[in-house]
């Protein structure tokens, strides 16, 4: 998520987020932490879509570690996202 960025909306002061590489990725909420949580959903949402329809799901860190590849990721069942 730290390719993600904030903004305070002026006219009711709320949070937007987007992921700007990632088209359709973006939320809105009334707190930052609300926003966040929210647009980790939308990322994950469109992730899932991306896979189900086979498309390509860019990488946007070259250091992300998968599952399995780090002993800190119980399981490798899973991606996790973390802030």
């Amino acid at each position: 998520m730290h390719c993600a960025t904030y903004d305070i909306l002026e006219d009711d002061r709320s949070f937007y987020g987007e992921i700007p590489e990632l088209p359709g990725v973006y939320a809105t909420a009334e707190t930052l932490e609300q926003c966040r949580d929210r647009l980790q959903e939308v990322l994950e949402g469109w992730i899932l879509l991306g896979l189900h329809l086979q498309h390509p799901i860019p990488v946007l860190d070259e250091n992300l570690t998968l599952p399995g590849d780090d002993p800190r990721i119980a399981g490798g069942q899973s991606l996790r996202i973390v802030n």
